[in-house]
């Protein structure tokens, strides 16, 4: 199979069963790194170094995600190969250490994301940065990337997102119904974990009834997200922070990247040429999944999205 053409033969529903005897060996040598945030927080990142003269890849992950999802590990082991270097940035809380606040992190975090990648620039003024950014991190970078507009370019060279939930209100709901629910409950059982370990802190920061009798993302994200966040409530917080309004303000070269058969979006989401600017690559390939994109005979292997992502950024 030509690399750059999307994988076609996994339905996306039931490729995340799998995705655990796709990974071949162990996650990359990283070297954990912390930093301290403006607020007194921190955050965790975990590195995959390289020449110091090479592209860096920034990586945001999902929901609860880490430098040990399957994405992650499969783009740093080939950000590696390729003799790059790569940083998977953990939201607070997600590097396996509650932090230090009541607040967590949520999709449409741009200041952040701009805190983190503005620092990285500090620190590396004469590299190529290219950031990317799957599901909930690619929405809140999409987010960012549209606000900045043209400023975005002194920040990064190239961006990319995958399977970023980009109307967060139609995907919120969609999450809530069929065999979603399945998702959802796996989602809602870690978050309100990590709900409780806070709550042993911070008994007053929110609903504790609210939380555990949350059923749906909607209702957690009315109980827990939007309070701890600063929105008035789920409503709020679900049309303030999705990307897909800011589409069209992006300016810096970036891959929009979403299955049509994403099982956690549905299709009337998906953006079309007039929802973007022209620095926007779209590409809606048929099959994929949830940032799965398996290839080749069962069980199938990883490899076909990271190579897909640094092409694209070889090709900047």
């Amino acid at each position: 199979m030509n690399a750059y053409h999307a994988p076609s033969w996994l339905p996306g529903s039931h490729a995340q069963t799998i995705y655990p005897l796709l990974i071949k060996g162990s996650a990359p040598a990283y070297r954990r790194e912390r930093w301290e945030t403006p607020d007194g927080d921190f955050i965790d990142l975990d590195w995959v170094d390289g020449p110091s003269t090479a592209p860096l890849v920034v990586l945001f992950h999902g929901l609860e995600g880490s430098s040990a999802s399957h994405y992650a590990i499969s783009l740093m082991h080939s950000v590696k190969q390729k003799e790059w270097c790569g940083v998977v940035v953990h939201f607070r809380g997600c590097s396996g250490e509650s932090n230090r606040l009541p607040r967590a992190y949520h999709s449409g975090d741009t200041e952040e994301i701009d805190w983190i990648l503005r620092r990285l620039r500090g620190r590396f003024p004469q590299r190529q940065i290219h950031t990317a950014g799957v599901s909930l991190g690619g929405n809140a970078l999409l987010k960012w990337l549209g606000e900045q507009g043209s400023a975005a370019a002194a920040v990064v060279t190239a961006a990319a997102a995958v399977c970023a939930p980009l109307d967060l209100t139609a995907c919120g709901h969609h999450l809530g119904h069929g065999f979603n629910r399945v998702y959802t409950t796996r989602f809602l059982h870690t978050l309100k974990r990590n709900v409780a370990l806070k709550l042993t802190r911070f008994p007053d920061c929110i609903d504790e009834k609210r939380m555990w009798a949350a059923s749906s993302l909607y209702a957690f994200d009315d109980a827990v997200t939007a309070p701890l966040h600063g929105f008035r409530d789920v409503e709020d917080y679900w049309l303030r922070a999705s990307a897909k309004p800011l589409l069209g303000s992006i300016a810096v070269p970036t891959l929009l990247l979403n299955a049509r058969n994403d099982p956690f979006m549905p299709p009337a989401v998906l953006p079309h040429s007039h929802d973007v600017s022209r620095a926007v690559t779209l590409e809606l390939p048929q099959e994929g999944g949830h940032v799965g994109f398996v290839t080749g005979r069962f069980p199938g292997r990883l490899n076909w999205l990271p190579q897909r992502l640094l092409h694209y950024f070889s090709g900047v």
